[in-house]
């Protein structure tokens, strides 16, 4: 009786290892065969994995392929929607829910048993995600490093907000700081997603300098887009952000203010130097849109 009841048990916990949670995980890339790798290890109990390519020129399709995600051609050609929309709004979905990762990002165990959890409850149709970024070999804990990002919701109740219509290849294929917005509730889940912020530097800054394009667009608008979340210093962080980043562009000096602001108020000084980089790189973005900005209102001068 004792061996029938361990073979039952046996059994089960072969079952449970097995199973996969029911979500569909979705992954823009460009030559991202270096982070790919350790971003899809992560991913294997998940129900599907798409991998978005905006035809890469490393071993970036290879390497999806290889860990049996499908992998799908976006060819941008300006305009909206951009590759996350566009393939939330295409690709054949299999599972109510949606997980949105960036190729640097890895699902770790407890959070994927808290996912698997989170999206048995009916009434939350949307979960933000804690990132733990590390930056340079080191988790940064300070500088006003960590954020939450609305990346797990159901098929249906999610979109990205629009904060640009006439958008080119020049400010990225993907979206930059657009939010997904959910019709209903949400919430927030425990345990973090590890975010490895950086392949190289150059690769960072290549990166942000098409967010930089894109952001001085969006800054330069002087009405709000319908449907795009509106600043507020009390609303959620991105709101906050969002409020706060609009007030600090139109004061002189900023850059250097946002950088005293991280490194010394957010103690970014405490995690070394690769905080120092961060903060100083933080800094350096927003003087990058601002000089773009000035370049945009000298062409229409």
């Amino acid at each position: 009786m004792q061996k029938l009841e361990e073979k039952r048990l046996s059994h089960e916990v072969a079952a449970d290892s097995t199973a996969k949670v029911p979500v569909s995980v979705i992954i823009p890339v460009r030559n991202e065969a270096a982070n790919l790798p350790r971003c899809l290890e992560a991913l294997r109990e998940m129900g599907e994995v798409y991998v978005i390519d905006s035809q890469s020129t490393d071993s970036t399709v290879d390497v999806a392929r290889s860990y049996g995600a499908q992998v799908v051609q976006f060819h941008y050609q300006g305009g909206w929607p951009k590759k996350r929309q566009w393939a939330m709004d295409t690709l054949p979905l299999a599972h109510e829910w949606i997980l949105l990762l960036d190729a640097d990002e890895v699902l770790t165990r407890e959070l994927a048993r808290e996912i698997a959890q989170a999206i048995q409850n009916p009434k939350v149709n949307g979960y933000y995600l804690a990132l733990r970024i590390h930056f340079l070999g080191r988790v940064l804990r300070y500088g006003d490093a960590r954020f939450w990002k609305l990346s797990l919701f159901r098929r249906g109740k999610g979109r990205y907000e629009c904060r640009l219509k006439s958008q080119d290849a020049s400010m990225a294929d993907m979206e930059v700081h657009e939010h997904v917005i959910v019709e209903g509730a949400t919430a927030h889940l425990r345990n973090p997603l590890l975010h490895h912020n950086t392949e190289s530097l150059s690769h960072y800054i290549r990166k942000h300098d098409e967010y930089s394009n894109w952001e001085a667009q969006v800054l330069l608008q002087n009405e709000a887009v319908p449907g795009e979340i509106p600043p507020s210093l009390f609303g959620t962080q991105a709101q906050r952000r969002r409020w706060l980043k609009k007030k600090i562009f139109a004061i002189p000096g900023s850059p250097a203010l946002l950088f005293l602001y991280r490194y010394l108020f957010r103690l970014g000084f405490l995690d070394g130097v690769p905080g120092l980089i961060y903060c100083s790189f933080q800094a350096v973005q927003m003087f990058h849109t601002k000089a773009k900005m000035y370049e945009l209102r000298s062409k229409k001068d």
